[in-house]
């Protein structure tokens, strides 16, 4: 029994060591759903590893909109070089004037935007990204347009959800908390039938930090649940979330969008207008974007789900991992159980699970086995229930030991083959 009960206090080290390790790994797809696997969606995911901005992704200017004045969005401001999108704000020789939205509009900032070419309903969206030290914007959000028809037939409305938003310096003004930490809002734009336009949001969610976002890189998430709410991740931090304005349609963002990078200059005096000094400044006039990845959720063992993007990333460190080290477990008919495990793979592996409950004959102790399966699984985020049929049925009585390990797909199930290892010990609900 002593001997049980060091081998326990061992794994609930190893589990929290891991624990520890893995909340330190910020980047990355949050737990699935049961049943569900993260896969990345490479419409929505570029490591901006090449000299150019792949054209079969993104456009590299903003094919609706302009800028907000004096900022002009220009493809020239747009580049990606050293393993980055770079946009960078710089100062124009003169005025512009551009005729549009029918009226005339003055620039004189140049800016950037990237917009993707597909539309992308649901998922999970993060980039690794550091703000220009100027008070331009960085920021990483969806927009639909907002042409959608309304509930009354009459209205239309468009949807805005915004992961990030931030700029890169303080100074005197009201906004410059912008230049700190993670701010999350989603706009619900309606457009009444009397033609009055609504910036209705819902509550914006927002992480305090200490440092100025151009002072480092961090990493933003947001996972758009469904048409009523979304949670929102900064770097190693816990989740926060957020339901969506839903007075004007019960489920407002039923509609698919399109990611947006964009440095952009914020109205003023909420933000004052970045300054000629700034803006000539190589080393504070540019956003830096690592890369971003786009996630989708897909039944846990799909294996028609075209992957190669993903594997040629490698994003995982591969692991096994239950929830918790102890449990209790209910018995199925036909002596069968589901024992919850969740697993991150690169590419494809053989997941294999042992059941066995120790016993003691006088001075002789071993393991007896009582169980065993294997599952092949695809690469991603998985979250499953395996279903194990046992040899004989299970005892109330005893604590039951179950090793998980994650093999190579021509792997044995000898413990030298596996590429990581967990336990977990459960007993029977009585």
């Amino acid at each position: 029994m002593r001997d049980f009960l060091v081998l326990k206090l061992v794994i609930v080290f190893l589990f929290f060591s891991f624990y520890s390790f893995s909340q330190n790994n910020s980047s990355g797809p949050p737990k699935p759903p049961v049943g569900k696997r993260w896969v990345m969606n490479p419409d929505f995911s570029d490591e901006f590893n090449g000299t150019q901005l792949d054209a079969t992704k993104w456009l590299d200017n903003h094919p609706t909109w302009k800028g907000r004045e004096p900022g002009l969005f220009m493809s020239s401001q747009v580049s990606v070089k050293d393993g980055y999108l770079q946009i960078k704000g710089e100062k124009m020789e003169k005025d512009t004037i551009i005729h549009a939205y029918n009226r005339d509009l003055t620039f004189n900032i140049k800016g950037g935007a990237v917009v993707s070419k597909k539309a992308v309903f649901l998922g999970y969206y993060e980039t690794r990204m550091k703000a220009s030290a100027t008070t331009m914007s960085a920021t990483f959000w969806f927009s639909s347009g907002g042409s959608n028809v309304g509930p009354n037939e009459c209205d239309k409305y468009g949807l805005e959800w915004d992961i990030q938003e931030c700029i890169g310096r303080t100074g005197g003004f009201k906004g410059d908390y912008f230049a700190k930490g993670m701010h999350s809002n989603a706009h619900f734009w309606y457009t009444d039938c009397e033609k009055k336009r609504h910036d209705h949001r819902a509550s914006q969610v927002r992480f305090e930090e200490e440092e100025l976002a151009s002072e480092s890189f961090h990493t933003y998430g947001g996972w758009w649940r469904d048409e009523s709410s979304a949670s929102y991740y900064y770097d190693n931090r816990a989740p926060k979330h957020q339901s969506f304005y839903d007075e004007v349609k019960k489920k407002p963002f039923d509609k698919p969008m399109y990611m947006r990078l964009v440095c952009e200059t914020y109205p003023f005096p909420w933000i004052e207008l970045p300054n000629e000094k700034e803006l000539s400044d190589p080393s504070k006039n540019t956003v830096y974007y690592d890369w971003v990845r786009g996630y989708e959720l897909v039944d846990v063992l799909d294996e028609k789900v075209n992957q190669e993007y993903e594997v040629g990333v490698k994003l995982y460190d591969e692991s096994v991992i239950f929830s918790e080290i102890e449990m209790e477990l209910a018995m199925l008919k036909a002596n069968e159980i589901k024992i919850p495990i969740s697993f991150k793979a690169n590419e494809k592996r053989v997941l294999y699970l042992k059941i066995s409950e120790k016993i003691n004959k006088s001075k002789e102790k071993k393991n007896i086995k009582v169980a065993e399966t294997t599952i092949t699984i695809s690469p991603g985020y998985g979250n499953l229930e395996a279903l194990v049929k046992l040899k004989k049925k299970l005892s109330s009585n005893i604590t039951y030991k179950v090793e998980a390990s994650l093999l190579p797909i021509n792997g044995t199930n000898k413990a030298k083959d596996a590429l990581d290892k967990s336990i977990l010990f459960f007993t029977l609900k009585k």
